[in-house]
């Protein structure tokens, strides 16, 4: 059976083996440069731990575990542009090195070159491969306008925001697991405890995301520190803060979230979420979420989970 550290080496080999033409170069050259910046390949490596628990050849899940990393990446380039984030993986974003236009259109290409990808499936699975992947990939989409439509909406609650990161990021680690699942054979009852692992494992992900926003530093999260308050993000931190801060304190967050984007104002929501304790309000809905997960993962039909547990765990200890 395959190592983790193997699985990871296989999956780089497969990315670096992506046959691309030369030119039109801004069309190709960002598809590379956001690729070569090496991201952690978290989710293609779920869907090849997940077909590990119900199948040894691990080579028959590539097509899945790749066009899940293209797509994953496609929506890294549309989400940075639409954040004007600067930064991505310490290093500078499409739209920034290029340009918006060459960032969209780039990203474009790798969203339909995960098709390719999915064509080579064994023909039995390829039908429920594709429905899985559209409806995931819908999902995203209508998560990112939830997340662009909160920045305007001022009564988010945080049921609305725990919606929406199911929508933007869980889906698609569940639909990793799921995947995977899918073409290793497993039975319905099994792919379904999976999908449900990978929702919760992603829901807590995405708050630990939230967390290193604000509380991590930029040499390890790789991203500008903050983002999401210059970026009037009404994260679960933001929305917590709202629930349990005193009148005072909320109308001071309410007048920073309206104001201009400066170094002042994290500093400023920074200490205020650090006074009302928001850090470990987080981490403890982290930890139930964690719960959940490992609860589906326990029921799920196969002899050895180490790997996941560990990556699992490594998601929930991570500092970047």
């Amino acid at each position: 059976m395959s190592s983790i550290k193997e699985l990871s080496l296989l999956i780089e080999k497969e990315i670096n083996s992506i046959n691309l033409p030369d030119n039109p170069k801004n069309l190709y050259d960002p598809f590379k440069y956001i690729l070569n910046l090496k991201g952690k390949r978290t989710r293609p490596l779920l869907s090849l731990l997940a077909y590990k628990l119900f199948n040894s050849n691990v080579k028959n899940a590539l097509p899945v575990a790749i066009a899940i990393e293209l797509f994953h990446n496609f929506t890294l380039i549309h989400d940075d542009i639409m954040d004007n984030a600067p930064i991505r993986r310490g290093n500078l974003t499409v739209h920034n090195k290029w340009d918006d236009n060459t960032a969209i259109l780039s990203g474009d290409v790798m969203m339909i070159t995960c098709y390719k990808y999915l064509q080579k499936i064994n023909s039995e699975y390829l039908n429920a491969a594709i429905n899985i992947f559209n409806n995931m990939a819908i999902k995203v989409c209508e998560g990112q306008q939830f997340d662009m439509d909160f920045e305007l909406n001022k009564s988010v609650s945080i049921s609305d925001y725990i919606k929406m990161i199911e929508y933007k990021t869980a889906v698609l680690i569940a639909s990793s697991l799921q995947l995977g699942s899918l073409v290793a054979g497993a039975n319905n009852k099994d792919m379904d405890h999976m999908y449900n692992f990978g929702i919760n494992i992603g829901l807590a992900f995405q708050l630990k995301d939230d967390l290193l926003d604000v509380f991590g530093s930029i040499e390890s999260f790789g991203k500008q520190i903050g983002g999401d308050i210059l970026s009037n993000k009404k994260t679960f931190l933001f929305l917590k803060a709202m629930q349990v801060a005193d009148i005072k304190q909320k109308i001071q967050l309410e007048k920073l979230y309206s104001g201009e984007a400066s170094e002042k104002k994290i500093e400023l929501v920074k200490d205020i979420f650090t006074k009302l304790n928001i850090e470990k309000h987080t981490v403890d809905l982290m930890k139930a979420y964690y719960t959940k997960a490992i609860k589906h993962l326990d029921a799920v039909n196969a002899q050895d989970k180490s790997d996941l547990r560990y990556i699992t765990d490594k998601l929930m200890q991570r500092t970047s």
